[in-house]
């Protein structure tokens, strides 16, 4: 990325550790439950089969990754970088504190996605590595690929003859985009090589890179909307209380929750929440 891109995402990362202090003082948020799976960072398939046991989670489709992560400690903010060339990037506060950042101007699956590979690196490169360099990227990849399309349930569900169209009905059991299907469907030897290349072809014709065909919902945050919530309703407070106790500007606060909180769909600012209160959410959220 650019430096401008750099630092502007760095910045957004000390925001978002400062408002993450705010949110732990006033309430319990679960417990970081990240395993430590660096000595699987070479073998990134079998790291993402041993979360799924220590998780729990077994063979089943993750239903939301925000929640899951959120259930299991992590903090996620909204990385708010006009750039496409930003998807996310994850950092720890302390040693048990994970952070992660997303950009959500991208589409629902590849959002997914980059919050699966985050937590690739979460596990498997634990508080960073001096040695920065592709590798570590294609492992989170394909920690993330493994994580949301686990090998026996693709290989239990995909077609004999895989078509367009019969993928674009598959894709949605995982929630990946079809590039994703398709290229795990490659890596896992369900379909050959001519006809791994014959399909992304196929994709980039029919202009599916750009636009994801029969889109999923966006994932938003659990805890964040339980919390603006209790905030609002019981303690009579608005984000702009929030953002003048962390001496912020209003829009800056709001940077690191658009996207995952309320109306935030089709590029709408945020609204305060209506309703009761309902904070248990925070401790309580299902995968």
């Amino acid at each position: 990325m650019s430096a401008a891109h750099r630092d502007m995402a760095k910045s957004q990362g000390s925001l978002a550790v400062a408002l993450s202090d705010w949110i732990e003082e006033a309430y319990d948020l679960p417990k970081c439950s990240i395993p430590d799976l660096r000595e699987y960072a070479s073998s990134p398939e079998e790291a993402a089969t041993i979360l799924r046991q220590t998780w729990g989670i077994g063979e089943a489709s993750v239903g939301n990754v925000v929640h899951l992560l959120e259930l299991h400690g992590v903090r996620v903010f909204s990385l708010a970088v006009d750039s496409m060339n930003v998807d996310a990037f994850s950092m720890w506060k302390g040693s048990n504190i994970p952070i992660v950042m997303l950009n959500t101007l991208k589409s629902a699956e590849r959002s997914r996605f980059d919050a699966a590979h985050e937590l690739g690196h979460l596990c498997l490169h634990q508080h960073g590595s001096k040695n920065l360099n592709p590798s570590i990227e294609a492992q989170a990849d394909s920690f993330a690929s493994a994580f949301l399309m686990p090998r026996n349930s693709v290989l239990a569900n995909a077609p004999a003859f895989p078509t367009i169209d019969r993928l674009i009905s598959l894709k949605s059991r995982w929630g990946v985009s079809l590039a994703a299907l398709v290229y795990r469907l490659r890596k896992l030897n369900i379909i050959s090589e001519w006809q791994y290349k014959s399909l992304c072809v196929q994709i980039g014709k029919m202009g599916y890179r750009r636009a994801e065909p029969q889109s999923a919902e966006r994932e938003t945050s659990g805890v964040l909307q339980a919390i603006l919530r209790d905030f609002h309703i019981n303690k009579s407070g608005s984000r702009q209380k929030i953002a003048e106790a962390l001496l912020l500007p209003l829009d800056e606060v709001d940077a690191l929750l658009f996207g995952l909180t309320y109306g935030v769909t089709h590029g709408k600012r945020i609204g305060e929440p209506k309703g009761k209160a309902e904070l248990q959410l925070v401790s309580s959220i299902a995968p």
